[in-house]
């Protein structure tokens, strides 16, 4: 167990530009562990002289740096979210606080501010695969961008994905352990100026995750 109460982890691929803003949101007693995927624009020195625990992890993939970072953390409580500034990192204490209250898992429901935060193509096929989810008796209407869970029941859960395709794992097995799992809705932003995503910022990102979304679900 460290000082602080909760961990953060931050999945990082070049976002240098974004990371003074994400890291300045969070609240008091959340420590944020910015995982680096293999960033060219200086993203781990920017993230430690802000405050955060950096680790790298060399192997591409979303799920890999999330895995790295629950690997990482010490505190029993871990969050998870994007390091581009379109999540508000304030309302983390409230899915928090719904883990504490008896949730397996907590889950953020993205409610875009503009067109612009959430492209089409990204909005469509997260639409599919929710679908898909509450035809499997999970009632939730996103794949889950931001999260609470605790580590050690994470760790159990055995999330094998290291793409992509992660949280909609998580999701899966969430449901097939018979986790009770709560969704809330949270503010999603335009990301930070001079970042891009990469799934929502280009049919070909949204694609390639709408790939690996399909193997998820062919296990």
């Amino acid at each position: 167990m460290n000082e602080f109460g909760v961990d953060v982890v931050l999945p990082c691929l070049d976002e240098a530009a974004a990371l003074p803003g994400v890291l300045a949101g969070l609240p008091p007693g959340y420590r944020a562990i910015v995982v680096d995927n293999g960033s060219h624009d200086g993203s781990p020195g920017v993230a430690a002289a802000h405050g955060a625990k950096v680790v790298d992890e060399p192997r591409r993939g979303y799920g890999a740096a999330v895995h790295t970072g629950l690997e990482n953390a010490t505190a029993d409580l871990v969050c998870f979210a994007d390091a581009d500034g379109s999540l508000d990192l304030a309302e983390l204490p409230r899915l928090v606080a719904a883990v504490l209250d008896g949730a397996d898992l907590a889950v953020g429901r993205r409610v875009p501010v503009s067109r612009a935060a959430w492209p089409w193509h990204a909005r469509a096929g997260n639409a599919v695969l929710s679908l898909l989810l509450r035809s499997r008796g999970l009632s939730v209407r996103d794949i889950a961008p931001l999260r609470a869970v605790r580590r050690r029941e994470l760790l159990a859960l055995g999330v094998a994905d290291r793409a992509f395709g992660y949280p909609l794992e998580l999701l899966v097995k969430a449901q097939r352990a018979g986790w009770a799992v709560q969704e809330f809705d949270v503010t999603y932003r335009e990301r930070a100026q001079g970042t891009k995503s990469k799934v929502s910022g280009s049919v070909r990102g949204t694609l390639r995750a709408v790939r690996d979304f399909g193997r998820v679900l062919t296990r």
